[in-house]
């Protein structure tokens, strides 16, 4: 079981750090901690089933989230399900390799596809990139998929049902603020008058 959940939440912290945004290498190096108020393990399955106020840390991850469903199919493929409370949400954030940035994602339902090596978040979806503490690019919606294989994420809006209108606020939503720029070298002073030197011939030519 040890090495089977270490496998998985390997892949799972790469797939949630290094999709979105170059993660931290050191991470995968790092030992992994869970927290929760149960473990359901099954061998015959191969599922394992953390729930009750759950937090996994490797590293530079956290994971907060009510439930970890965690399954591996018969050729060896890894399924995660992070879900949340009713009412909020999962949690995830990673720092980006060699960088003071760091990553944020939440939303009800985090899903990772080990066979198409996608992450999923729905329902509230939300990704966040901050420079230190400070808030730099921000993205809602309804879906958030993030492609490990191909590197490119896409962001959907709420679905209105067949016939229906759409829903109020259903379009996604992005928040891109400009890198500041490095400060610019301070300007050149102009050349300084020449100084003034005592004439000895004031008042005429010296006799």
């Amino acid at each position: 079981m040890k090495s089977f959940l270490f496998r998985f939440f390997l892949l799972l912290a790469l797939a949630l750090g290094a999709g979105f945004a170059c993660a931290e290498k050191a991470d995968r190096d790092k030992p992994l901690n869970v927290e929760a108020d149960a473990l359901r393990y099954d061998d015959l399955k191969q599922t394992s089933v953390f729930s009750g106020r759950v937090v996994l840390t490797k590293g530079t991850i956290l994971i907060r989230a009510a439930k970890i469903d965690v399954r591996q199919d018969a050729q060896g493929y890894q399924f995660g399900l992070i879900s949340a409370e009713p009412g909020k949400l999962a949690f995830f954030r990673q720092k980006r390799e060699g960088l003071d940035e760091y990553f944020e994602g939440e939303g009800e339902l985090i899903e990772y596809d080990g066979r198409a090596d996608t992450v999923r978040i729905s329902s509230k979806a939300q990704l966040r990139r901050y420079r230190g503490a400070t808030l730099a690019d921000e993205f809602t919606g309804d879906v958030i998929v993030y492609n490990n294989t191909t590197d490119m994420f896409s962001i959907d809006g709420t679905q209105p049902k067949t016939g229906a209108s759409p829903a109020p606020g259903g379009r996604i939503r992005a928040m891109l603020i400009p890198k500041p720029q490095a400060a610019s070298a301070p300007a050149t002073s102009a050349p300084a008058a020449p100084a003034l030197r005592q004439s000895i011939t004031l008042g005429g030519e010296k006799k």
